[in-house]
């Protein structure tokens, strides 16, 4: 299979050093004729144009003993990620190099080597752990980069759905395709809570908060025939309550680094964007997958930017109609603008002020003739003196 052609699977942003982003997609030769290895392609990506490089800058091609691609999880450090298929297990690429000279170097990963096809993965917001959810329901914790297992659950789900760190790394939350989620302590795998829910809900993606100061996770939910995001307060883990933010059923779930934006993606090629501290839309794409379930969505890491693929329209890039942010350098700017203008003010106050800050010194008062109008103000007020 040529580079750029087969289905896209996944795709994923890579953060490298000075805010430089890269973006790899998976390939995979399904509905595309003859069998045919996956691919794995990573892209440089342009602010300016808000696009991705029309060529790849590194290709890894699988056996095709691999089978189809699954999914991925990208290491926070971006120097490392894992790759899950249908028959080779789990996969680790190791990227080394700068933009234009990337270099790709693929290792086993023992533990993760035959599980079978992944679901999800997810890394700790900390990089200290790694976690897999497989088709076949079973659940793994494993400390990074020493592999060494933490937790190895085979019945955690009936299938696992989805799962996400949350920001202190303390605890990973993970959804079923019955309906449920658990809460899990990532030190030690324990099992900390099964999230409530009524019989007529089914709890399907999870993403903690990533802002620092509100401890809650967010799900979609589906309740009847109805989709919602419901919060849940991780002090307590009771539902605080929910809201309709895309208003049709959910297949992707996704979260900004700074935590300031929540993304829904639907299973008929819908995008929106809510932002967290109102809980309200502020960007939607309509039919921007027209008519597919969208596979993965992800927020660019240093920009409003979000990456989106599905099998049948392949990999979109979207900037976002959100208010764009403050620079650090534009903060500065805007100090300074105040403080001069407020010099130029005072400088306008003082010269054209009457007040007594602004009367003349003496030395620059012409000089005047005093007259006295009436004696008895005469310096000798008391008159002549009889000795």
């Amino acid at each position: 299979m040529e580079p750029g052609q087969g289905t896209v699977s996944f795709g994923s942003w890579i953060r490298r050093p000075e805010n430089v982003n890269l973006a790899v997609l998976g390939r995979s030769s399904k509905k595309k004729g003859p069998a045919a290895p996956s691919v794995l392609e990573i892209f440089s990506f342009d602010p300016e144009t808000t696009s991705l490089s029309t060529s790849p800058q590194v290709t890894y091609v699988f056996e095709e003993t691999d089978g189809e691609l699954v999914t991925i999880a990208v290491h926070p450090s971006g120097d490392d990620f894992v790759c899950s298929s249908t028959k080779g297990g789990c996969k680790l690429f190791e990227l080394h190099g700068q933009e234009t000279n990337l270099k790709l170097l693929a290792k086993e990963l023992p533990p993760l080597q035959d599980v079978g096809p992944q679901t999800c993965m997810a890394f700790s917001v900390d990089g200290s752990r790694f976690a897999t959810g497989g088709v076949d329901g079973r659940l793994r914790i494993l400390e990074w980069p020493s592999l060494r297992i933490i937790l190895d659950e085979p019945k955690a789900h009936k299938s696992v759905r989805d799962m996400d760190f949350s920001l202190d790394s303390e605890f990973l939350a993970s959804t079923s395709t019955d309906g449920s989620a658990r809460i899990w302590k990532a030190e030690d795998g324990s099992p900390v809570v099964s999230l409530t829910r009524n019989t007529n809900e089914k709890i399907e993606l999870c993403r903690f908060s990533k802002d620092g100061t509100k401890p809650f996770l967010f799900c979609a939910v589906q309740k009847g025939d109805k989709a919602v995001t419901a919060v849940y307060d991780i002090s307590t883990w009771n539902k605080i309550g929910f809201k309709r933010l895309l208003r049709k059923p959910a297949s992707i779930m996704s979260i900004s680094l700074d935590g300031k934006y929540l993304a829904l993606g639907s299973k008929d090629g819908d995008v929106c964007v809510a932002e967290v501290n109102k809980m309200e839309v502020s960007h939607l794409s309509k039919r921007l997958h027209l008519g597919t379930p969208i596979t993965s969505l992800e927020f660019c890491p240093s920009q409003r930017v979000v990456l989106t693929t599905s099998d049948e329209w392949g990999a979109v890039v979207t900037k976002l109609n959100v208010p764009a942010d403050w620079k650090e350098w534009q903060i500065y700017l805007l100090l300074v603008g105040l403080f001069l203008a407020s010099a130029v003010a005072f400088y306008l106050f003082f010269q054209k002020s009457d007040s007594f800050w602004n009367v003349p010194s003496r030395r620059d008062q012409p000089g005047r003739q005093f007259e006295i109008l009436d004696p008895q103000y005469s310096e000798d007020a008391f008159g002549p003196v009889d000795m």
